[in-house]
């Protein structure tokens, strides 16, 4: 049985109504990491694994929430979100916490949801749920508000009820994507460009499966680093304001004003920046293969100078550079364990995915999972009588 049907039939089986469908995808980040909280850019696209939602409006004033995949419920009254120490229902407590301040009363729903994006995979299955529900509680209430105030909202679920500063990006691709495309990202004014992605390449992830929550000291604490890095930088240059505003020539003219960590924090960032740019305007080239160095460089600096690779990341990453059909590959996500992200050409898939599977048994004494996936449209309602749900 497919994600959306286990969804559905268990809505119907539990609470015996129709149910409004929903799909929200995960995502993948081609390139472009660690900077959306630095207002930099971005280069997401969503993809066809997905969290599906079954929703439907409840006469009184409690919510009752079942996670599928893991077989557990959880129950607020809708007035009044206490933080939940089961982890998984604060997401989603979250966004009726931020619809509230947003002046929305919503009433009580029912809600089973489920699907196939991997936790702590680096596919951000927190965001799909986050705006995911948003985007359902809208449509099922009527409440009118626009998707880019749906993607803020959500955002700030996570910032403010879950406690993780993320940026604005898994939020921004899970609503606003569409099929075949990338989407440059500009984090500070969140305008955005669609580029087609039209390859004979495969989006292939392996899974260290060493988990990381991005709720964790290590991601809050590079978010300090950068704004230390800021505040030195603004003593000399007091335009600045987000690492978005340095160039390479400034942050070398404050090197010696800052801490030697703090310095290749902010270069990694700067540097990145610019990497997303030349990557948009290889792909405008139709040059994949520039595209993919890129994502090297990429990966060498999340691992020598922003620090959030680990071995076994790294080591996934080494077996594959300079493979003649692998055309890019990097650590994808917070770091600290979870995927790395690889074009692959399509043909080339099977025996690639064999080698790195056999190599990084050899060295870990466990296989990676690997995942392939490819590029899909944003969070939607689903048609309950389409038969064909991607």
């Amino acid at each position: 049985m497919s994600p959306i049907d286990a969804v559905e039939e268990t809505f119907k089986k539990i609470f015996h109504e129709e149910p409004l469908l929903f799909r929200s995808p995960g995502r993948v980040n081609l390139i472009g990491e660690h900077t959306d909280y630095n207002d930099g850019y971005v280069l997401p696209a969503a993809i066809h694994r997905a969290i599906y939602f079954a929703i439907a409006p409840d006469d009184g004033p409690e919510c009752r929430l079942i996670a599928l995949d893991m077989n557990e419920e959880h129950r607020f009254p809708v007035d009044h979100s206490a933080y939940s120490k089961k982890g998984w229902p604060n997401y989603l407590m979250g966004v009726v916490d931020q619809f509230t301040k947003a002046g929305h009363r919503i009433p009580g729903f029912h809600c089973v949801f489920g699907g196939d994006v991997p936790i702590g995979a680096g596919m951000s299955s927190s965001a799909a749920i986050e705006a995911g529900l948003a985007v359902a509680l809208n449509s099922l209430f009527h409440l009118g508000m626009d998707d880019l105030s749906l993607v803020k909202l959500a955002q700030r679920a996570e910032n403010e009820f879950v406690g993780v500063r993320c940026g604005i990006m898994d939020q921004y691709i899970n609503v606003f994507g569409k099929q075949d495309t990338v989407l440059q990202i500009d984090c500070r004014s969140l305008e955005s460009r669609h580029y087609p992605f039209e390859y004979d390449v495969a989006l292939v992830l392996f899974d260290t499966r060493i988990t990381h929550s991005l709720s964790s000291s290590e991601y809050n604490r590079r978010r300090g680093e950068c704004a230390e890095g800021v505040a030195a930088i603004h003593k000399r240059f007091p335009e600045v304001t987000h690492l978005r505003d340095v160039s390479p020539e400034m942050l070398a003219d404050c090197r010696s004003s800052m801490d030697a960590v703090i310095f290749r924090r902010c270069h990694y960032v700067v540097g990145e920046n610019e990497r997303v740019l030349r990557a948009c305007s290889a792909l405008k080239l139709g040059d994949l293969k520039a595209f993919g160095e890129l994502m090297i460089q990429t990966h060498e600096g999340l691992s020598r100078e922003y620090e959030v690779s680990c071995p076994e990341l790294d080591f996934l990453v080494q077996i594959l550079k300079g493979n003649p059909h692998v055309y890019g590959s990097r650590l994808m996500g917070g770091g600290f364990g979870g995927c790395t992200i690889n074009l692959i050409e399509s043909h080339a898939v099977e025996p690639i995915s064999a080698m790195v599977r056999e190599q990084y048994r050899r060295r870990f004494q466990h296989d990676p999972k690997m995942y392939v996936t490819s590029i899909s449209s944003g969070t939607s309602i689903v048609n309950a009588n389409d038969h064909v749900r991607t």
